[in-house]
């Protein structure tokens, strides 16, 4: 569960998620209010993709993009949402919209970062 909306938080928690998926575990990354934003298709002035390439990481968006390759669930809030202005269109491919409800019915693991 993302809390918050900088993209360091965001690279531990998709990092998390690609772990568990490569180990062939369930992974859902469920974005909480204002996180919301983190999933946005645009780049952000905080993903510091020029310094990750350097290191030869990728960035936010590259690691969207691997964790819907990997099946990682990816769930934005709908209150989140609403309060961000943003839609399903604005975020990356395989974004879903789902509640606390939905994310706790799941069951497993919870992990908020």
């Amino acid at each position: 569960m993302l809390i918050a909306t900088d993209a360091t938080r965001a690279r531990a928690a998709l990092s998390l998620a690609l772990a568990a998926a490569a180990l062939g575990e369930p992974a859902r990354v469920y974005a909480h209010e204002g996180a919301v934003a983190l999933f946005a298709a645009a780049p952000r002035a905080d993903d510091d993709g020029e310094a990750l390439a350097a290191a030869g990481l990728p960035d936010r968006l590259g690691l969207l993009a691997m964790a819907h390759e990997a099946g990682v669930a990816l769930i934005a809030c709908q209150t989140g949402l609403a309060l961000t202005g943003l839609g399903l269109p604005d975020l990356v491919a395989g974004v879903e919209a789902g509640g606390l409800v939905s994310l706790l019915q799941a069951g497993g693991r919870l992990v908020c970062v």
